[in-house]
C-alpha cells in the first residue's frame, strides 16, 4: 500500500489538451462533438486542435470589432446589436457569416439620403427645398457677362458678406482660402450631388458630377504613375487649373521623393484652385489576379496619408479606370468601395468625415450610385 501511494504521490499533475495546445477552447470537446457529428471513421489528433484555435480566433476577432462598436455608442457592455454591426462592417466576416441571424441584433440601417429630412433654421426641410437655394448664390455675378450689365454689380456693393465668399472661387489664386467650408454642402459652382451614403462611424460617401479642379475640398487625388505624369484626364485638369505654379510643385514632389512605388502615394500643395493638397497615387494596372489587391492598397495609403495631413475631406476619381489602366468600372468602383469601408473599420479614429466620387460619365455614375446603395452601413 505504501509503495502504490508513494507511486501515487510521484504522479505528474495532468495536463489537458487544451493547456498543451496553448488554448482556451476546450479540444477534448471539440473531439468528441467531431466523432459525434462527421461521417468519418477516423479523427486525426491535430483535428480538434486547429478546430478550436479557429474557433477561438474568430471569436476573438468578433469581440474586439463588437467591442469597437460599444465604444463608439458609448457603451460600456456588449450587447448582440454591438456583435452584428461587428460582422456587417467586416469583409471577411459578413460573407463568412452571411446566412446566420444573430438573436435580438436587429437590422442594418438603410435609409436613402433623399428620404431624410435636414435641418434649417431649427426646422426640418426636405432636401428638396434646399438645394435649389445653392445655384443662386452661384449664378448671380454670372450675368454680368454683358457690358451693358457692368452697373448691376455696383448697385449690389454694400452687402460685402454676399461678395467674399464669391472672390476666392474666381481668383482661386490660394489653395487655403475656403478651407473652413471645405465640408459643408456648398461644393462650388457648376457641381452636381447625385447620391450619398453616410458609414456606421458617421463618414459620408457623396457622388458628384463635375471637373474636379473645381471641387472645394482639402484634398484632390491624382491618379498617375511612377514618374509623377500630368497627362492624364485627372492629371490634365489639375495642370489646366493650377498652371505654372502646381507644375513646379509636382516637379519639385518628384525630384525630392523619387520614383513612385506602385500602389503608394505623395502629397503636395495644390495651386490656384480651392484644394489645398494634392494626393498623387500610382494607379496599379489591370492584369491580373493582383491587380484588384494592389487597388485597394493604393486607395488605403491615400487614405492613411490623408489622415496623417488631419485631412476632413477628400476628393477621389474612378481610380484604375481611365485608358492607361483599363480596370472594368465595376470592378474598379468595388474594390474602391470596400476599401475604404475596411480602412474605416480597421483604424481607430480618422480625421476624414466626407468623400467625394467624383465623377464625369454616366456609366461611372450609374455603377458607383448602385454599389454605394449596396453598400452595408
Amino acid at each position: 500500500m505504501s509503495g502504490r501511494g508513494g507511486k501515487q504521490a510521484k504522479r505528474a499533475k495532468a495536463k489537458s489538451r487544451s493547456a498543451k495546445a496553448g488554448l482556451q477552447f476546450p479540444v477534448s470537446r471539440v473531439h468528441r462533438y467531431l466523432r459525434q457529428t462527421t461521417h468519418h471513421f477516423r479523427i486525426a489528433s491535430g483535428a480538434p486542435v486547429y478546430q478550436a484555435a479557429v474557433m477561438e480566433y474568430l471569436t476573438a476577432e468578433i469581440l474586439e470589432l463588437a467591442g469597437n462598436a460599444a465604444r463608439d455608442n458609448k457603451k460600456t457592455r456588449i450587447i448582440p446589436r454591438h456583435i452584428l454591426l461587428a460582422v456587417a462592417n467586416d469583409e471577411e466576416l459578413h460573407q463568412l457569416l452571411k446566412g446566420v441571424t444573430i438573436a435580438s441584433g436587429g437590422v442594418l440601417p438603410n435609409i436613402h439620403p433623399e428620404l431624410l429630412k435636414k435641418r434649417k433654421g431649427g426646422k426640418l426641410v426636405p432636401p428638396d427645398e434646399i438645394k435649389p437655394k445653392h445655384p443662386k448664390t452661384i449664378s448671380a455675378p454670372k450675368p454680368s457677362t454683358s457690358g451693358k450689365k457692368m452697373a448691376s454689380p455696383a448697385k449690389k456693393a454694400p452687402s460685402p458678406a454676399k461678395k467674399a465668399p464669391i472672390s476666392p472661387a474666381k481668383g482661386k489664386k490660394k489653395g487655403p482660402a475656403p478651407r473652413k467650408g471645405a465640408d459643408k454642402s456648398s461644393l462650388g459652382a457648376g457641381v452636381t450631388v447625385l447620391s450619398e451614403k453616410t458609414l456606421f462611424l458617421g463618414q459620408k460617401l457623396t457622388v458628384i458630377q463635375c471637373d474636379i479642379a473645381i471641387v472645394e475640398a482639402d484634398a484632390l487625388v491624382h491618379p498617375t504613375n511612377a514618374s509623377f505624369y500630368l497627362g492624364g484626364e485627372v492629371g490634365s485638369a489639375l495642370e489646366k487649373a493650377g498652371g505654372s505654379e502646381f507644375k513646379e510643385e509636382v516637379k519639385k514632389l518628384s525630384e525630392s521623393h523619387g520614383p513612385l512605388e506602385l500602389a503608394t502615394a505623395a502629397i503636395c500643395d495644390g495651386h490656384n484652385f480651392p484644394a489645398q493638397y494634392v494626393i498623387h497615387v500610382h494607379s496599379p494596372p489591370w492584369e491580373n489576379d493582383s491587380s484588384v489587391e494592389n487597388l485597394e492598397k493604393a486607395v488605403k495609403s491615400v487614405l492613411t496619408l490623408a489622415d496623417e495631413k488631419n485631412i476632413k475631406s477628400i476628393a477621389i476619381p474612378s481610380i484604375g479606370s481611365g485608358s492607361s489602366n483599363n480596370f472594368p468600372k465595376g470592378t474598379a468602383a468595388q474594390a474602391i468601395l470596400k476599401a475604404i469601408s475596411n480602412y474605416f473599420v480597421s483604424v481607430m479614429a480618422s480625421s476624414l468625415k466626407q468623400i467625394y466620387f467624383v465623377l464625369d460619365d454616366m456609366e461611372s455614375i450609374g455603377i458607383y450610385t448602385m454599389e454605394l446603395a449596396r453598400l452595408d452601413s
